[in-house]
């Protein structure tokens, strides 16, 4: 064999085909727990939110990915934030540098985490992408496409906060493409390694 050729899950060593089966069980529940936090969180409370106050202003209170929210500062209908507006403060203070401002460094501190947590997922499922016995273009955007996935969805949390309360939409596509991709690799994966015969 080619050292520059990538071998296939179904000619791979029993335990090395145990270890990725582990691996794809673990992440797998790791990604059904956050899609289960995602729609508790945050995908029921802001349509609920939309319903209960159909023709009054939406409450001021701050959304999920606003610091406030992380601070325990957990209140009755503050989950959605598609629709909440920003919290106003009291009375005029002098404000902070932007860089210095609270939820510049809980986003900060948020992205890093997700992107590091997130990449590491995608790199484990796209060296298993790189194996599935299809062609190399599919396995190319296999990889690559849940990275743009991944970035988008990050990038959202920063735009739904300092530009616009709509681009919390872009999550859905965002989340449909790395989630889409990761059962489908998953899947594939388990099928050519235990189930597929030659």
């Amino acid at each position: 064999m080619n050292i520059l050729q990538t071998p296939r899950l179904a000619d791979l060593a029993p335990p090395v085909k145990v270890l990725i089966t582990a691996v794809i069980v673990t992440l797998s529940l790791a990604m059904v727990g956050a899609m289960g936090q995602i729609i508790v969180h945050d995908i029921i409370p802001t349509f609920e939110k939309v319903k209960s106050t159909a023709g009054q202003a939406p409450a001021a209170t701050p959304g999920p990915d606003s610091p406030a929210m992380h601070k325990g500062m957990h209140m009755a209908g503050a989950h959605g934030d598609l629709f909440d507006a920003p919290v106003a403060p009291a009375q005029p203070q002098a404000k902070p540098p932007f860089h210095k401002t609270e939820q510049f460094v809980w986003l900060l501190k948020w992205t890093h985490i997700h992107i590091f947590g997130m990449n590491m997922i995608f790199f484990f499922m796209g060296a298993i992408a790189c194996m599935l016995s299809l062609p190399a273009r599919v396995r190319n955007l296999l990889v690559a496409l849940p990275f743009a996935g991944v970035l988008t969805d990050i990038a959202a949390v920063w735009l739904k906060n300092y530009v616009s309360p709509l681009f919390f939409w872009l999550h859905a596509p965002a989340g449909s493409l790395f989630g889409g991709i990761f059962a489908f690799v998953a899947l594939r994966a388990l099928w050519e390694m235990w189930i597929q015969r030659e």
